[in-house]
């Protein structure tokens, strides 16, 4: 995401409505000139001495998005398309946002999973391509400049406009980046993804994003033995030395910033868990891994219990992984049989089993089990111990598989089969989650010729639609994608800002998730909304995390405070015909949304902040 007020150097652009000094074509600091290009009026041209410096046509911003997508189109590889959506990113972000909205499906795995992996491997070689020279990206913290992050929150502040103060931030230290590991400083493609889709899909200001990378160094040696890597030449430092920096970052970010949304992304698990552990309740934070992922699977888990034909009470679940992703979506799962089906926590627990690298996870396999692990461990098994998954499967014979193992195909031809046969009753649950396609556990089509096409099925990358062979029948996969509910999650704590971001906000957003499937999906039997629909289902996710974190008392917006109260949803369930629709209209005027033409862009520069333009259907322009 492009830092709001940097200088991009010439040829730049900006958000719609920005008041940054970034510089136009013709080397002038006019913001509006380099955001409007071609669509600049001749008056304004002939103000800012562009005559003869720039082609005479005079185009409307319908014309720039149908060439932007013509050259994006022309690209013959993903990474080609992926360097220049940046590019377009950080020199006109209002065409780029134009682009990606009304061309999300096809953009969105461009600009992160799957091709987001690719960009991170090859960051280093990619980086001085992807912007304009000194365009600023984000925050590239290193560890041995840890004593100075002060001088570098102060250089970041100088860089961008007033008023345009960080709201949100993604924040990786690279060590565990998707399924493809320790990527170093090169995992700087995660933060700015993310916020891309934060934009996108939530409306989040594009000039109030930030993302960072921590780069502590890596210990993926072909990193260090290249010349042409970015980052640090060490490897990463010890726990003690790691938490010692790390802390030091995030609370000079948030004395700094202290109502700024925090998302850490793409930590190695056991600091996933511990970073979490230790700011969950002193700064507005989240984890993507643990609790987006828990969540986002979470809604569509409760899909296909609906449609699974087994009662929920009789559900019995095999991960396949058991990392922070694992463990968070596992303990996402349990809250919903608990709250949702009133089963005890023992019982509900119990309905769960995990698959590591050694086999199944048991209290007495002999090894020292991850603090994270334990709650899962087995010990019911009476010995009994499986070394494989093909082991446990038949050991548990389970009505649902869940992979976030990152092992390709590990849910084989036999494993699929076996799971066919095991629900012969019901119809199987199989959600290969790891990311990106090349670690997938299996696809959607091995999935439905291996079930008779009766899975319900959901992954973590995209597949395409399968025609059945013998019927002509078109299915959509469902795809367990974060993008359904970390953007909500992120605009619902910055409109009303809660204290912290409890279990029940994160349950009541799956909730809505599962709730926000229109008939048209559900009569398809979809487990998930389309992505086509995205921002309406991002603001019924906003505000069913707004209505819930009111309800416990921990929302600090005034504003969104009283409209929960006049909804009658304080307390409890909403009363009959009542929807949170205050709620909810005022989540959509606060999205933000590039400008549809010259004029809106004039009104909104350069004050956009304190004097939105609204458009007809409540949302924020520019």
């Amino acid at each position: 995401m492009l830092a709001s007020g940097a200088s991009s150097g010439i040829n730049s652009g900006i958000n719609s409505g920005t008041s940054s000094a970034r510089r136009s074509r013709s080397g002038s600091p006019d913001p509006l000139a380099s955001s409007a290009g071609t669509a600049l009026p001749y008056a304004r041209r002939s103000a800012l001495h562009l005559k003869g410096l720039v082609p005479s046509g005079v185009e409307d911003f319908d014309i720039q998005e149908k060439r932007a997508l013509e050259q994006l189109n022309m690209k013959s590889t993903n990474m080609e398309k992926y360097m220049f959506l940046s590019w377009l990113r950080t020199t006109n972000l209002n065409l780029f946002y134009r682009l990606v909205l009304h061309n999300l499906k096809q953009i969105a795995p461009v600009i992160y999973t799957p091709t987001v992996g690719q960009a991170c491997q090859e960051y280093s070689h990619i980086y001085p391509f992807l912007a304009p020279p000194n365009a600023v990206d984000g925050l590239y913290i290193p560890l041995d400049e840890i004593d100075s992050i002060d001088e570098i929150i102060s250089n970041y502040r100088e860089s961008i406009a007033e008023g345009d103060e960080p709201e949100i931030t993604v924040i990786t230290d690279g060590s565990r980046i998707l399924g493809l590991g320790d990527l170093g400083v090169n995992g700087m493609g995660i933060p700015v993804g993310k916020l891309q889709l934060y934009v996108a899909a939530a409306g989040l200001n594009p000039d109030r994003c930030l993302p960072i990378v921590l780069d502590f160094g890596t210990d993926t040696e072909s990193y260090l033995e290249d010349p042409l890597y970015l980052g640090l030449r060490q490897h990463r430092p010890s726990d003690s030395d790691f938490y010692a920096a790390a802390n030091k970052v995030i609370a000079a970010l948030h004395a700094a910033f202290p109502s700024m949304f925090i998302q850490f992304e793409d930590f190695s698990t056991d600091h996933a868990f511990g970073l979490l552990r230790e700011w969950r309740q002193k700064a507005l934070c989240f984890n993507d891994d643990i609790q987006g992922t828990g969540c986002v699977i979470l809604g569509g888990f409760i899909s296909a219990v609906q449609q699974a034909g087994i009662p929920p009470e009789d559900q019995r679940i095999l991960f396949l992984g058991a990392g922070s992703a694992g463990v968070g979506v596992a303990k996402q799962l349990v809250d919903y049989f608990v709250i949702e089906h009133g089963i005890p926590e023992a019982k509900a627990k119990a309905m769960f089993w995990f698959v590591d690298s050694r086999g199944m996870i048991t209290a007495d396999r002999g090894d020292r089990l991850a603090e994270h692990k334990i709650y899962f461990a087995r010990g019911d098994n009476s010995g009994a111990q499986c070394k494989s998954l093909e082991d446990t499967l038949e050991y548990v014979k389970p009505t649902a598989i869940i992979g976030l193992s990152t092992i390709h195909k590990a849910f084989s031809e036999k494993i699929l089969r076996r799971m066919n046969e095991i629900n012969t009753d019901a119809r199987p649950i199989i959600f290969p989650l790891s990311n990106p396609e090349t670690k997938a556990e299996c696809t959607f089509e091995e999935a439905m010729r291996c079930t008779d096409n009766r899975v319900l099925f959901a992954s973590g990358t995209a597949f395409p639609e399968y025609v059945i062979p013998e019927t002509g029948e078109e299915r959509v996969p469902g795809q367990g994608n974060n993008m359904y509910v970390f953007p909500a999650i992120g605009l619902g704590a910055v409109l009303c800002k809660p204290e912290w971001i409890t279990d029940t906000m994160i349950y009541a957003v799956a909730k809505a998730l599962a709730s926000s499937r229109n008939d048209d999906e559900i009569s398809r039997n979809e487990l998930y909304p389309r992505i086509d629909r995205i921002r309406e289902v991002s603001a019924r996710l906003a505000a069913a995390f707004i209505r819930q974190a009111v309800r416990e008392g921990l929302a600090h917006d005034a504003e969104y405070i009283d409209l929960v109260a006049q909804d009658g949803d304080c307390k409890g369930t909403a009363p009959d015909g009542c929807h949170g629709e205050r709620v909810l209209a005022a989540v959509k005027k606060r999205m933000w949304h590039p400008a549809e033409n010259f004029e809106q862009l004039r009104e909104c520069c350069p004050h956009h902040h304190h004097h939105p333009n609204v458009s007809e259907h409540g949302e924020q322009s520019c």
